[in-house]
Order: structure tokens, then sequence, then C-alpha cells
């Protein structure tokens, strides 16, 4: 199937039928935002039983038993309906021709439908749009046709400011302040206990009909209201709420720009916002956009996966990053993992990268909680959390319910004994260095969070003393000991080799960026040796430790061992477990799989997959003969497909990782996980982009320079995407028996002058 503009089903998340059974899994993927906040697909009038959420970055609210969470913040959306003295709900009356569908390349959500109040004595038809501005990220807005189709009706409508909303039970809004009128509508509220204050605005703008506008006031609920009498049948009623949106975080008096927000918007009218919202998407779409031939579900679901890492990334606010599950439900509390940096931050790295660049620096504006881990631990440096949020402090919850026995509680190791995630940091920032040439970034930015955090690995490292095959010597090694490793279902290993030899590369990057700032910028180097205490010795330390850390690997074969004592585990037969629909770890128990030779996603693999450059192709082979069919792909983790979608390119499987990619690609817009309730699997999406462009296409960069060397499913009948590379743009186009790799010119790559032009 041609990729066109005029071919929508490639750009649309579409739902032909409500089903009430399913709709948290559409609330979710039907999120819609901007960067600044995300909105869960929930309907404008509500549902009963419904998941509203509205997630704005930096809203951080604390919870009496130690664990802090975005807060939910007031549901802005709220339009409710009554025709004829009835009130509008999907679940009352009769409902036709119904159609919902979240436009991708607009960021717009529609839904349309006929509704009777009254077992089909009256129809009415009811469409709705409703978006948060990429152009501008403190406005927001909903728009609402109402069309009588059999008769004249009285139309009543409702506008309103909702700050009754709670994030699964926990309540965190005061109200500060609110305050209507016929034509605007305020409120401020202020968090419980961080005291964080959020300020919304609206106004109602309504056409078509002969209107009467007032207000309602209800606590904490402000709001317009409009009523039409007599509305002429097939004579449109279009209602138009324009809201604005700001908090602490921006200014000291939010409400001030909420309210500038909402009148310049409403002033400025819906058509021309749309617009300046569809051409901010066109120009993102520009680079960004993946286009497939020849597969319907794949490119729709990447277009997916893509917009919803674009409306869940900051970029006018560096102190904030994206979550595990963006901003799209409740799951994982909004906290940041390691999620961000291998999975989600390529993407961006290498098509928008100062959007890349905004989230890097919140790594470098929460230090001060990495450098607080670490002295808490007993090391010195820089450890960062395994779950972070405001302020880097660890946020991992100790205990957690059982999730198939919610009576009893589960303890939760990661907070402690994950410590891979401070390498992983480090990657992401050579990584953006070496794609981009920032040398400045480098230099400020990058290098002393390398240094701080290879001082904690200099720490880290336990000093052991073995006996050497010389008879009688005794030799000095390093080992990292009791740590969870990628793979989770195995906890308190020693010597895992991802985390060993990402600590490994981590200190001998430190060295080399020691030499280099000797080389270029001396007095930066003098500047950071004295402030981080980088003595010859601690030089010679870090050395000694990289040169004599334990990697578990077979020299001779290549094979690693997944950590010590994994090859003595219990090697299960597979075929017993044929057609099961539950994770390994559900049915062998937390113990039995601990006790297993089976993984919850890739580890060695992802290490071959992050230094694919440093292992031999016999290493590939013997490593992924031996782990690929010990990964519980299906049920495990959700990081894991993707990676190995691009591991089983470089093995020069592509069809099989056809099969790793899809089960990423259907994790979200198919929920075959059945949690996509929580929110966006945030690493899958990421992930979906590196498959194609570092497994499918084979994008690599050798001698300064981006080549390719593709591999693509048998179906697939071509691929383009584009990448920024040191500021040039390439194109990147892939058939079955051709393919080519260009730079733009620069007439080429400029934002485009239509949304239209995005294709």
């Amino acid at each position: 199937m041609e990729i066109t503009a005029s071919n929508p089903k490639n750009w649309q998340v579409q739902e032909e039928r409500f089903e009430e059974s399913r709709q948290h899994h559409k609330e979710t993927i039907f999120t819609l935002g901007n960067g600044y906040l995300a909105t869960r697909g929930t309907f404008d009038e509500r549902y009963p039983g419904d998941r509203q959420a509205t997630l704005v970055h930096g809203m951080w609210a604390d919870i009496p038993i130690s664990f802090t969470q975005l807060a939910n913040a007031p549901d802005w959306t709220g339009l409710e309906i009554w025709i004829n003295g009835l009130r509008f709900a999907m679940n009352k009356g009769e409902v036709r021709v119904y159609q919902r569908y979240l436009d991708l390349r607009t960021g717009v959500l529609y839904r349309s439908l006929e509704w009777s109040p009254d077992e089909g004595e009256t129809w009415v038809m009811l469409t709705f749009e409703r978006f948060a501005s990429l152009a501008d990220q403190h406005v927001l807005v909903v728009q609402a046709t109402i069309t009588p189709l059999t008769g004249q009706v009285d139309i009543r409508v409702r506008s309103t400011l909702d700050s009754h909303v709670n994030n699964e039970g926990y309540l965190h809004w005061q109200t500060h302040y609110q305050h209507s009128t016929p034509h605007q509508a305020d409120l401020v509220v202020q968090t419980k206990h961080t005291e964080k204050k959020l300020a919304l605005s609206t106004r109602l703008i309504v056409s078509g009909g002969e209107t009467q506008k007032t207000f309602s006031d209800a606590r904490g609920c402000p709001g317009i209201e409009a009523r039409v009498s007599e509305q002429p049948q097939d004579q449109a009623l279009i209602v138009q709420k324009f809201v604005g949106i700001a908090t602490s975080r921006d200014l000291d008096t939010p409400l001030t720009m909420a309210q500038d927000k909402a009148f310049g918007a409403s002033k400025t009218g819906y058509e021309a916002v749309r617009f300046a919202n569809q051409k901010a998407w066109a120009d993102f779409w520009k680079i960004s956009d993946v286009r497939i031939v020849g597969d319907h579900e794949a490119q729709l679901a990447v277009r997916h996966a893509l917009f919803q890492l674009r409306i869940a990334a900051p970029t006018h606010d560096e102190r904030v990053s994206i979550g595990a599950k963006t901003l799209s439900g409740f799951g994982y509390k909004g906290h940041v993992f390691w999620d961000t940096e291998i999975f989600i931050l390529p993407f961006f790295t290498l098509t928008q990268p100062e959007i890349s660049q905004n989230m890097l620096m919140y790594r470098y504006h929460t230090l001060d909680g990495a450098r607080r881990k670490a002295s808490e631990n007993g090391y010195g440096g820089a450890q960062f959390s395994w779950e972070s949020a405001e302020t880097g402090d660890e946020v991992t919850p100790k205990f957690v319910p059982d999730f198939y026995d919610p009576g009893k509680l589960v303890r939760i190791w990661t907070g402690d004994i994950e410590v891979h995630i401070s390498s992983d940091v480090a990657y992401a920032l050579h990584q953006y260095w070496q794609m981009t040439g920032d040398d400045d970034f480098w230099i400020i930015i990058g290098i002393p969070i390398v240094l701080e955090t290879a001082i904690f690995w200099g720490d880290r490292a336990e000093p052991e003393q073995v006996q050497s095959e010389t008879e009688g010597e005794v030799e000095e090694r390093f080992s990292i000991r009791d740590i969870i490793g990628p793979d989770e279902y195995h906890e308190h290993v020693d010597n895992n080799p991802f985390t060993n030899r990402m600590a490994q590369w981590h200190l001998d990057l430190a060295l080399n960026s020691l030499e280099w700032l000797r080389e270029n910028t001396p007095e930066k180097l003098a500047e950071l040796v004295a402030k981080l205490d980088i003595t010859y010795e601690r030089r010679g330390h870090w050395a000694n430790v990289r040169d004599k850390l334990v990697i578990l690997q077979d020299l001779e074969s290549g094979l690693f061992e997944q950590f010590e004592g994994f090859f003595e585990l219990e090697d299960l037969d597979w075929s017993e477990y044929t057609g099961r629909t539950k994770s390994m770890q559900e049915l062998l128990t937390i113990e039995g799989a601990n006790q297993s030779q089976v993984i919850k996603q890739a580890d060695i693999i992802m290490l071959l997959c992050l230094l694919r450059n440093e292992f031999s192709k016999e290493t590939w082979q013997v490593n992924w003969d031996y782990y690929n069919p010990r990964t519980d792909h299906s049920y495990g983790s959700s990081l894991g497909p993707a990676m190995q979608a691009w591991a089983a390119c470089e093995m020069g499987e592509p069809d099989m990782a056809y099969e790793h990619f899809m089960r990423a690609a259907r994790a979200d817009l198919f929920d075959v996980r059945g949690n996509a309730n929580d929110g966006i699997h945030a690493a899958s999406a990421g992930g979906l982009w590196q498959a194609i462009t570092f497994g499918f296409a084979g994008l690599n960069f050798v001698d300064g320079q981006p080549t390719i060397n593709p591999r693509l499913p048998s179906h697939w009948e071509r691929i383009t995407f584009k990448i920024k590379y040191h500021g040039q743009i390439y194109m990147i186009d892939i058939h079955p028996d051709k393919f080519s790799i260009q730079p733009e010119s620069s007439e080429h790559v400029s934002g485009a002058s239509t949304p239209e032009e995005v294709i």
C-alpha cells in the first residue's frame, strides 16, 4: 500500500465502535499532548469507571507512604451537553454511526456519532475535536458541533474546569482560587504537600444559534454555560472551548499566563490555532517520519509510537524527562528509568537533537540526587537512581502488592541493586556527542557527568585476590557483586556481563575524556580534576579496574555467561510451555524463575547491540544461539522484543526480526500484554525506531560517516526515513534491490510550509 497524504489509514488510530470493556486501553492509545502535558483519551462528557488523567511535566506530588508521583491535573476537557433537558452520555439513550480516531499527522482526537435521548424520536449529530497545541504548549482546545437531525431541539452546554480528580484514589489538589463569569472561568489549584500551583483559564465561543450564556461556579469546578432554544434541524451549533494552562514552574503568577493564553487563542480563532498546531506537527514529521511500504500495521504502529514519544518529550523545560509510561497513564507514577537513555533518546538524538539535549540536561540537574544516593550507599561520585523524579533521589518503592495476590507484598530490589543505569546515562551522553559533534555540551555537561559516575564505579567494583594459573601466585581482580542486570528474573547475582562490560566501557570513556580535555581544553581539565579530586592515583585505579574487571566470557567460543553460576541453573524444556499465556516468572514463581535459565529480556544480546562494533560475527552467533531461545519474548519485558529484532537483523534473519518487531509494535495498539491501560510502553516505542534504523536498515557510523546495510523483511517493499548527523540531514531510502543514503540540501530540510507538505 503506497504511503501518501491521501491515505488516512496510515495516519489514523481508529475505533469503529465503543466497547466498555476496552475503554482503559483505548484511553491510553488515544492519549494526545504537546510535550508540556498529555491527556488520556477519555470522553469530554466522561464515562463511568474511566481513568481520566492529564499529567503535566514537573507537577510532582508526595504521598505519605514515601513515594512521589505526577499529580493528575484538573480535567480541562469537560464539555457536558443536554438535548431537550436530557444529558448526553455514551451509556444513555441510543448511539449510532459512531467513530473515533486519533490523527497522528496533526495531533487531533476526533469523535463523531448520532445520539438519541428518547428512544429514537429525536436524533442529533455530535462531533468532537480536541488537541493540545504543539505550537503553543500552554494552549488547549476542544470543539463540539451539535446538529439536530429530526427537528428543532433545545441545547444546553456546560464547559468546566474540574479539579475533582485523583491518582487511583490519591487526592493531591486543594483549590487555591476559582472564579466564573459568562465569558471566562478560572481555576488555580495547589498540591497539598509539594505546594506546586497549576492554573487554568477557559473561554467559550458559541456560534450558529441564538445563545444565552451564564456561568456555574461549583466548588472546585468553575464553568461557563450556554443555552440555545429551538435550534433548527440541520443547523449546526458550534461550541469552541479555549483553555490556557500554566504552573508555578513557569512563573510565580501562573493564572496571569493562563488567562492571557486563553484570551489570545479565543481571539485568534479556532481555525488559526488549529492550523498553527498542524504546522508544528508537519515540521516534526518532516524529519522524524518513518515510511514503510507494504505493511500497514507496522506503518501505523511506528507512527503511533513516535507520536506518543513526541507528545511526552519536553521542549522548553530541561528539568524533566520522559517516564517509562510517558505521560499517558499512572503506571510507574511518572518516574524516569534507563528506558529514556537506552531506548528513547536515540530517536531524538538522530532526528530532534535539541529535544534529546533537553532530556540529558535533566540528568545534569538531578546530579545532587545521584550524589546523595552514592553517598548513602557508601560510595563516592554519583550513582543515578533506578527510578528518578524531581530531585534525582531514589523513588523506587521498597514493596509493592503482588500482581497476582494483592494481599501479599513483594520486595522490590531494583532501586537497591540495579546499578547499570549510571553507565546507561553515560552511554546516552556519549552517543549524543558522537551524533551531533556538540563539543560545548560534551565539555560542560557530558564529561563532568561521566567523570562523577566513573568515581562511583571505581568505588563500587570490589577488589578480590584469586589464585593465578601460575602456582603460588595471587592475582588481583575486580568484581561487581549482588546486583540485578537487565534480566530482572534473576536477583542478587554476581558479575553480570552487561553491567560489568558497560562499567568497563564507562571507565575507559572517563579516562579517554580526560585525555581529550588535555588536548582540547586544558583549563577545563584542571577545573574538573580539582573539583572532583581526580588524582593520578584515582586515574590509575580506574585503569586497574577497567583492565581487571571480571567479564564472564569464554575467550575461545566468545560465549558470555549471564552471571556467575547461570550455566549451572536448570535448563528448561521450553516445549512444555507451548501455548502459554503468562510470563515464565508467573508460571515458575519468582523463586523458580530465579533458579532457571529463563531470561526476562535481552541482556547479553542488548550488550552486543549497544557495543556492536566491538564484537566479532562469531561472538554474535554463539550468544544469539544460546540466549535467544532462553528469553521470554512474548510475556517477559516489553523492552526486549524491539532490541531482539535489531539483533536478529545483525544475525541476517530479517523475517525472524520481524516477528520480534511486531511483538513490540502490538504492545500498545493491540494490548497484547494486557497492561496498556497503565500507559504507553515508552521503551518499546523507542525500540521500534531503533529496530528499523539500526536493525532493518543497518544504520551504522564508520569513520565519521553514516552507513547502511539493509536487511528488510521479505514482504516490505520500501522504507524511508531521515536522520540528522553533525547538523546534516540525510535521507535514507531502501528497496529490496537498491538503497541510498543522501545528504539533503538546505532548501530541502526547512520546515514544511503547510501541514500537507509533511509527506
